[in-house]
């Protein structure tokens, strides 16, 4: 789109073209990129004109934020006041801090009624939003002043794994920061796109792109057709990254020099742990003296204090690999992104286990702020030849009888969808429904995530199974979802957005997955034994119904054989064997189908008695 404005010397007309700019809002550092003609460009924000503003944010002693380089050389000197990784507390809560084990310097504390993190710094409280929307202030100013031009609208990057509240908190960052949010990105996705473009349109290729950045780590497998991105399956450890490495080689040194926790070097021995890690991807060994203590680093003790981190990363992307239905042949080549992935052990590791080129063409700092240019661009409508498909990691659905969970979205379904089904009621006259929303891959709903729930009310008395809900799942591009029910006679409807309800990490992702597989049998069984006590419940009242409304038309016998028939369904119940249920069920219905046989046809007689053919419908 294109802004008019009045050339005051000529006194024509001039076009300044709008510019749709992709934020990589990383943990460790922020991009900001734009597209330059045809081709993705960082703008060369920050202290040295590289285009990289570091993510801190420092409280001076007026009280005025300070953002990037300036804040970062101030964590030395002030680590009470100076706030670092804040993209790990967006959409978190104390007890996620805790139940991860995260350390921080500055003092956090719960919100007393939503539970998300907050931050004191000195006397004032922020939110992590509001300290992540300073950070995109100043990518925002720097990058205004840089091109002498208003930048309103933005596509920001997250990690793939980030829930819900993670992906709404960067929203929030954003507009608080004066951008027009246009997509939240998956890192992995947009990086996919800077590393698409060149490649060879009739050539279809699977790539696999592994994002180890300095807070997160993420893994995605790609199938690339015809300018069609496809994610096949994503996978990733939102508490793993290039900072977990640095704070290994802290605490090397720490007890290597049996230095206490309170040391007023701590954290300038962090920094340089940092520049250590990045000084032995091209050396062998890393020394300086601080004061007293000689800090000291080879190679063969960085591989050592990253091996497991790497490890870790290596169990996501078989993960990944096995999601997406490929062998491991089928693989064309790894992509690399984050800065995280220039240790050299990276690159060892994944050769090494996946036997695949590994790609590190494009900078690894850059790639993701480029790809979210590129997203901004065909959003803005000026490029045709790519579509990116995105996926949902985790199955959505609602609970139904007995506490099963129904998938209505399944996993790795590719995103913006919309899917619906329908389903009835179980008792008679029902007026309310509940409709309880869930994520998982369990077979109950009390093993999986509830997202939230709501009423469809003042539904029209009917028989139970008569009346039909359609349940409407639609998922958009940023992973939001809306659930609507209908009441398909009256049209009567009710829905909801699901936004700050998810609180999904990586870890619990992982961890969920994996319990549905080990649990896979059990779950099976129970599920088997929930919908046989389900079908002999609906069996037993429609057979009470039945009873109640043919009195009149059964013989003793046939009164006889049903009662009998309803108590061996009762005393199959109860065993909660669904073997038995089931003989019980069979039997039930061999034993009254010339009952219910004889009870149509009297039906069928009085509704014709009286009547000529013409009256009959």
């Amino acid at each position: 789109m294109a802004k008019f404005g009045i050339d005051l010397k000529t006194g024509n007309l001039s076009t300044v073209k709008e510019i749709i700019v992709g934020i990589d809002l990383g943990t460790t550092n922020s991009l900001i990129a734009y597209m330059d003609g045809d081709k993705p460009a960082i703008i060369p924000i920050g202290f040295d004109g590289k285009g990289i503003l570091p993510s801190a944010i420092h409280l001076n002693e007026k009280g005025v934020i300070e953002v990037g380089h300036f804040a970062r050389v101030k964590r030395m000197a002030n680590p009470l006041t100076t706030v670092y990784s804040i993209k790990r507390l967006l959409g978190r809560t104390m007890e996620d801090l805790q139940s991860n084990n995260i350390q921080l310097p500055y003092p956090v504390f719960g919100h007393t009624e939503s539970g998300y993190i907050n931050i004191l710094l000195k006397d004032k409280v922020y939110s992590p939003v509001e300290l992540s929307s300073y950070i995109l202030k100043e990518v925002k100013a720097e990058a205004e002043f840089i091109l002498k031009q208003n930048l309103q609208k933005a596509v920001i990057t997250v990690p793939a794994y980030f829930s819900d509240a993670q992906r709404q908190a960067t929203r929030s960052a954003g507009e608080m920061a004066g951008f027009e949010v246009l997509r939240i990105v998956n890192e992995p996705t947009a990086a996919s796109m800077a590393y698409g473009i060149g490649l060879n349109r009739d050539l279809t290729q699977n790539i696999m792109v592994y994002d180890f950045g300095g807070g997160t780590f993420d893994v995605s497998i790609l199938r690339i057709e015809d300018g069609i991105f496809e994610v096949l399956s994503t996978n990733g450890d939102n508490l793993l990254g290039g900072d977990d490495i640095d704070e290994a080689i802290l605490k090397f040194w720490v007890n290597k020099h049996e230095i206490s926790p309170g040391h007023p070097k701590i954290e300038e021995m962090r920094t340089i742990a940092e520049e250590a890690k990045k000084h032995l991807s091209n050396n062998d060994v890393f020394e300086i003296n601080l004061s007293e203590i000689k800090l000291k680093l080879n190679a063969e003790e960085l591989t050592r204090l990253s091996l497991p981190f790497i490890e870790r990363s290596l169990n996501c992307c078989k993960k990944a690999l096995q999601d997406s239905h490929l062998q491991l042949e089928d693989i064309d080549e790894i992509v690399l992104v984050g800065g995280s992935t220039r240790l050299k052990d990276i690159k060892i590791a994944l050769t090494e286990t996946f036997h695949r080129p590994v790609n590190d063409t494009i900078d690894p700092d850059q790639v993701v702020a480029l790809g979210a240019a590129i997203q901004a661009d065909i959003l803005s409508g000026n490029r045709k030849d790519f579509l990116l498909l995105d996926v949902t990691p985790l199955s959505m659905g609602i609970e139904t009888m007995g506490g099963l969970m129904d998938s209505i979205i399944p996993r790795n379904s590719k995103i913006p969808l919309k899917l619906a089904k329908q389903y009835t009621t179980y008792k008679d006259g029902q007026k309310n429904i509940k409709i309880a929303v869930y994520q998982g891959e369990r077979e109950f709903v009390k093993d999986n995530i509830k997202l939230g729930e709501f009423i469809l009310t003042n539904i029209d008395p009917m028989p139970a199974g008569l009346p039909r809900i359609e349940l409407i799942f639609s998922l958009d591009v940023d992973g939001i979802l809306s659930v609507t029910a209908k009441e398909m006679r009256s049209q009567k409807e009710q829905s909801i957005e699901i936004k700050s309800s998810f609180k999904l990490d990586q870890e619990e992702i992982a961890k969920r997955l994996m319990e549905s597989v080990k649990m896979a049998q059990m779950d099976m069984d129970q599920k088997a034994n929930i919908d046989a006590s389900n079908e002999a419940n609906y069996i037993l009242l429609n057979a009470r119904k039945f009873l109640k409304n043919n009195e009149l038309y059964l013989s003793e016998a046939e009164n006889l054989i049903l009662q009998s028939n309803i108590l061996l369904l009762e005393n199959a119940l109860s065993s909660n064997s669904a073997s038995l249920i089931h003989t019980s069920i069979e039997q039930f219905n061999l034993a009254t189908t010339e009952i219910a046989q004889k009870i149509m046809d009297i039906q069928i007689h009085n509704s014709l008695t009286g009547n000529s053919i013409d009256q009959l419908p």
